[in-house]
């Protein structure tokens, strides 16, 4: 799973992309601060 962390100025959001691929291309879109990341951990609610 692929991870863009969008830092604002108060907060943070994060979303989660299947591909680098898809990734990659929303972080283009982005203007403010953010990070690309990798994990393979899955997450159980």
């Amino acid at each position: 799973m692929w991870v863009v962390t969008i830092f604002e100025e108060k907060t943070y959001r994060i979303f989660e992309f299947d591909t680098k691929e898809e990734a990659t291309t929303a972080l283009k879109k982005i203007e403010i601060p953010a990070i690309l990341s990798y994990t393979n951990l899955t997450l159980i609610a």
